[in-house]
């Protein structure tokens, strides 16, 4: 089987998550046999491929042209859905005039403003951003799911986010395939701390894109006369300077500014945190958080999302909307000892073998409704 992966424009440039997610998959299918490549243009030569897989049905700005490629030349689409709207977000805690205009308007207003303003800003209205300021962002989200043959979600709470949102998707199958924690690299056994890391031990760490969404200024807000040290490990979003700006006032002597690091680089600091926070306004659990569970480390993370489907009672849950309630949960985390039960269930259930084996069945099922008629190709 031949598969091209193909994401945003700026996949790379700006890594997240999806980006993780992206390389990993290809990573582990290629150890199922499965030859994979990997692009992020609009209109490729899709000779010799058997499956198109695309990312994040969020970012509909960039994927639909590509979808729109692969039905043009025959070739079946799927999807990684990786979807959940930060709308709360956008009109409880977004300052400035997008503050303000996204209390007043729908949440696919607010998205498709987003999107418009940040090609306005940056000075690159791609073809797919004048697109959903003609329609709308939830007219050209809809197109793209229109175009896929199976969805691959992270749980069945995003899938059930996505029928409800687009009606459409509930005639195709989906694959649920979970978001992992590649073991070998996040192995506290096999992790020998640097002596600049290991006189951390014991601070909290929070590896996540430094931006208003991920609410670091409420963290380190929280953690404030804790005892124990705070590590932000991530970059700035393009986007939000200003937010890192804020972030970097709040902060005090016991805050560590990282910036971005490798894995390898990651696993150094989990095995000396005592505990990693990721308070977002959305997650779909959030890697970062796999990653620490399987390290040992107490995790204090969202409600918001589907955390509670993959963490369930084995986390410390907070309210990114209260500096109390962070803090209430940062402190019983600091207290608590570490979770054995949840980082076993990490590693022997959220392994990137298992997504690899649960996105293959996706593609088995995406091939056969097309091979069945069940598409209009």
């Amino acid at each position: 089987m031949k598969i091209l992966f193909q994401s945003r424009f700026n996949l790379f440039t700006a890594p997240g998550g999806d980006t993780v997610q992206l390389m990993k998959t290809a990573e582990y299918l290629r150890r199922l046999g499965v030859e994979v490549d990997i692009g992020t243009v609009d209109e490729p030569d899709l000779a010799g491929y058997d499956l198109v897989h695309l990312f994040n049905l969020m970012r509909a700005e960039d994927v639909y042209f590509q979808a729109l490629n692969a039905r043009r030349q025959g070739v079946p689409v799927a999807l990684s859905t990786i979807y959940g709207l930060y709308t709360e977000f956008e009109r409880k805690a977004r300052g400035g005039w997008a503050g303000v205009a996204s209390r007043r308007l729908s949440a696919w207003n607010i998205e498709r403003l987003k999107i418009v303003a940040k090609g306005v800003k940056n000075r690159n209205m791609s073809k797919g951003a004048w697109l959903v300021a003609l329609l709308g962002y939830h007219r050209q989200v809809e197109r793209l799911a229109e175009l896929v043959d199976v969805f691959l979600p992270n749980s069945h709470g995003e899938m059930g986010r996505v029928h409800q949102d687009y009606p459409v998707s509930r005639s195709r199958p989906f694959e649920v395939v979970p978001n992992a924690v590649d073991v070998e690299v996040f192995d506290p056994a096999r992790v020998k701390a640097r002596p600049e890391i290991e006189r951390l031990r014991g601070c909290v760490v929070s590896a996540a894109r430094i931006e208003g969404r991920k609410c670091q200024v409420e963290l380190v807000r929280a953690m404030k006369d804790l005892p124990v040290d705070l590590v932000l490990i991530g970059k700035p979003a393009m986007n939000d300077i200003g937010y890192y700006n804020a972030v970097q006032r709040e902060a005090g002597s016991r805050v560590h500014f990282v910036g971005q690091i490798d894995h390898a680089q990651l696993a150094e600091y989990l095995s000396v945190a005592k505990a990693h926070a990721l308070i977002s306004w959305m997650e779909t659990p959030g890697l970062s958080s796999l990653e620490a569970g399987a390290m040992g480390c107490n995790l204090v993370i969202t409600a918001k999302g589907d955390t509670r489907d993959y963490f369930g009672d084995g986390a410390f849950y907070a309210d990114p909307e209260s500096v109390p309630s962070i803090r209430a949960a940062l402190e019983q985390a600091l207290s608590a000892p570490a979770p054995e039960a949840l980082q076993r269930r990490i590693r022997d259930e959220y392994t990137w073998e298992k997504a690899a084996a649960a996105t293959l069945r996706g593609y088995e099922a995406a091939l056969s409704r097309v091979k069945s008629g069940g598409a209009q190709r």
